[in-house]
């Protein structure tokens, strides 16, 4: 396994991840590593537009796609 140091990281920065990591009982280490493991295993997507445009390529030819507009006011009332 290897090793990692950060140079320069802001203070305010490192006080809120000791307060992260004391809140979920573990040492700031542990929780670094935690959340560079999580952040690493999550697919990196430059362009979001394109990422949107390639899921709604996965819906089969004649299946309408719903607007997400209408999603979000399903159940309101008028």
């Amino acid at each position: 396994m290897g090793n990692l140091t950060i140079r320069r990281l802001d203070d305010a920065v490192i006080d809120r991840l000791k307060e992260r990591a004391q809140a979920k009982g573990r040492s700031l280490e542990a929780e670094l590593r935690d959340l560079l493991t999580h952040t690493a295993r999550q697919p990196l997507i430059l362009d979001p537009l394109a990422e949107a445009d390639r899921v709604a390529a996965m819906t089969p030819a004649g299946v309408p796609q719903t607007d997400s507009g209408l999603l979000a006011c399903a159940g309101s009332e008028p």
